[in-house]
């Protein structure tokens, strides 16, 4: 099963304790009757074990990256580290020390209810696709359209990026509280090859190659760390003295970094000093509510947010489930709810990434850990970013010993991705990963090359570049609709495909996706000249029209030849199976 955001750290210490024997009549481990009610009397739950040094050091060091890998990405467009650190960090921060310490008391709770003492608590954290989302596709973009169109200062412009920011977290959040009490019919809703689909697609372009660009930047000490990390959490061999592959990663490699430092090689060296204050209160801001004056100018952004809160719901159910398969039954509409709150208090306090359940329960109650690994957790990244210690963190910590904990995520992302699919779907999956590598085609030469003019470049390259960007703007979404109607395709339900392309040709006429703006806007497909900021540009209606007509076609298609006998058949197979 899968997260919306993470896998977990594999298996690297000893499996725990078996399961005490069945309660007999003379066992302490005996039921009453108090009030009418059922009360277990069982030995006290120790929520504090050995396991949970492994286990903290798994969740806590994931947390640190994603941080780090926000503020380093933000800093590459050219926004203020200071300012990410102390406005966009403390609140993020705080969406991981609410939501973890929630479910430690969920943990605590389950254990007294159940009498178990071998109750392990649900992990929560940074959601790494979000991460990579936010920034490229809402953040960045914002923030260039502020310098850039809006002629806005550097200062505004980055104020200006983060309401926007805290208008699609809070949104999220909001979306997932909406869904929460009806979590389980939106996994019914929404095939999981198309959820997934779109995930492994954003996990393989931007969770693995992105930071493998890092990785390679720094080759000696990113490959010794990459080797380090997938030999033992993938390969699953035990480091020396029983270290978790990311601590011994970082302890290696980081050192091997700082000798390179020492020696003066080309490139080496800590990240540039960010000046912020102990204590930050500029986060506070966000509690003055005037970042509600940007909901107008966020609302194109939000097509590219809202699908990200889907996914985590989604993964969020997999993850209940995960933990039940080991033994742990928590409620599902309870697990959503802490995300969902989470989420939504992070935004309120000024975070931009939202929070998600990760996948490593069973990994994490294999190493030992019970719920301290989730409070300690809570504590240090959330005193990180409430006290101002990040920034040191962010300074001194190699980016080259932690961003090969991303490559691993994005590689079980990918292949959990199939694994949790049926068999039959693997195509719909492959699929969702296409749209994703149009915006690898169309962004790594635009970070390593300067712009060049239109009218330098030949028509057929304007016509691919134009392609790219319009496959590329909302990929996410693109994916997740092409998945879905491949999925219904394949299950021999031709009217739902149809649907489903509808939709699509109906989204990409408004710009929800196959957007040809630089900016990824929506517009209206027609309107009157005095609408022009809200109107789709001349040049472009002719082929966003005709991208249009092609999905329409495809719908007409699809409802003729549901009418040909034997082409759908209501004995194959449901959607969800394996």
């Amino acid at each position: 099963m899968l997260s919306g955001g993470h896998a977990a750290p594999a298996v690297f210490a000893p499996a725990p304790a078996p399961a005490p024997a069945p309660a007999t009549a003379t066992d302490t481990n005996t039921k009453a009757l108090v009030n009418d009610s059922p009360v277990t009397t069982a030995p006290r739950y120790r929520w504090a074990r050995s396991g949970d040094i492994n286990a903290f050091f798994g969740l806590m060091l994931d947390n640190v990256a994603g941080l780090i890998l926000m503020v380093s990405l933000l800093a590459a467009f050219g926004m203020p580290a200071a300012f990410v650190v102390e406005t966009m960090v403390p609140g993020t921060a705080l969406g991981v020390l609410l939501g973890d310490l929630a479910f430690f008391y969920v943990a605590l709770r389950l254990a007294r209810r159940t009498g178990r003492d071998d109750v392990t608590a649900m992990p929560l954290g940074l959601d790494t696709p979000s991460t990579f989302g936010m920034v490229y596709f809402v953040l960045a973009p914002a923030f260039q359209d502020a310098t850039g169109r809006l002629q806005m200062p550097v200062a505004e412009a980055a104020v200006y990026t983060w309401h926007i920011g805290i208008v699609c977290v809070v949104a999220c959040g909001l979306f997932k509280l909406i869904c929460a009490p009806l979590s389980e019919r939106v996994r019914r809703w929404v095939p999981r090859a198309a959820l997934l689909g779109s995930l492994a697609a954003i996990a393989l372009v931007l969770i693995s190659f992105m930071p493998l660009m890092e990785i390679f930047r720094f080759p000696v000490p990113g490959l010794i760390a990459l080797a380090i990390v997938l030999t033992s959490l993938i390969g699953r061999i035990r480091l020396p003295l029983r270290l978790p592959g990311t601590v011994g990663a970082l302890v290696v490699a980081g050192t091997m970094y700082y000798v390179m430092v020492t020696l003066q090689m080309p490139g080496y060296a800590p990240h540039e000093a960010v000046e912020t204050t102990w204590m930050p209160s500029g986060w506070l801001d966000a509690w003055t509510f005037a970042w509600t004056a940007r909901i107008g100018d966020a609302l194109p952004y939000l097509p590219v947010a809202l699908p990200f809160a889907l996914v985590t719901v989604v993964g969020g159910i997999d993850c209940t489930e995960s933990a039940a398969a080991g033994g742990d039954q928590y409620d599902t509409r309870t697990v959503i709810g802490v995300e969902a709150v989470a989420t939504l208090l992070a935004g309120l306090s000024g975070g931009v990434i939202q929070t998600t359940p990760y996948i490593g329960h069973p990994a994490y109650k294999a190493m030992g850990g019970r719920a301290a690994y989730t409070l300690a957790t809570a504590l240090v990244i959330g005193s990180a970013g409430l006290v101002g210690y990040f920034g040191v963190l962010y300074r001194w910590i190699p980016a080259p010993a932690v961003y090969p904990i991303l490559v691993f995520i994005g590689l079980e992302i990918s292949s959990q991705s199939f694994l949790a699919t049926p068999r039959r779907h693997y195509p719909a999956v492959a699929l969702a990963c296409l749209p994703a590598l149009a915006f690898l085609a169309l962004h790594m030469p635009g970070r390593m090359m300067p712009a060049v003019a239109a009218d330098q470049v030949a028509a057929d390259v304007q016509r691919d570049l134009l392609t790219m960007r319009m496959l590329s703007n909302s990929f996410i979404l693109t994916s997740l609709l092409w998945a879905w109607a491949l999925v219904a395709v394949i299950d021999r339900r031709l009217l739902l495909a149809a649907a489903v392309f509808a939709v699509t040709g109906v989204f990409t006429l408004f710009g929800v996706i196959h957007s040809p703006a630089t900016t990824n806007s929506v517009a209206l497909p027609f309107g009157p000249q005095a609408w022009a900021g809200m109107v789709l540009p001349a040049e472009h209606r002719g082929l966003v029209y005709e991208y249009a007509a092609g999905y329409l076609a495809v719908t007409i298609l699809l409802l003729l030849w549901a009418k040909v006998p034997g082409a759908s058949r209501a004995t194959d197979p449901p959607l969800h199976d394996g």
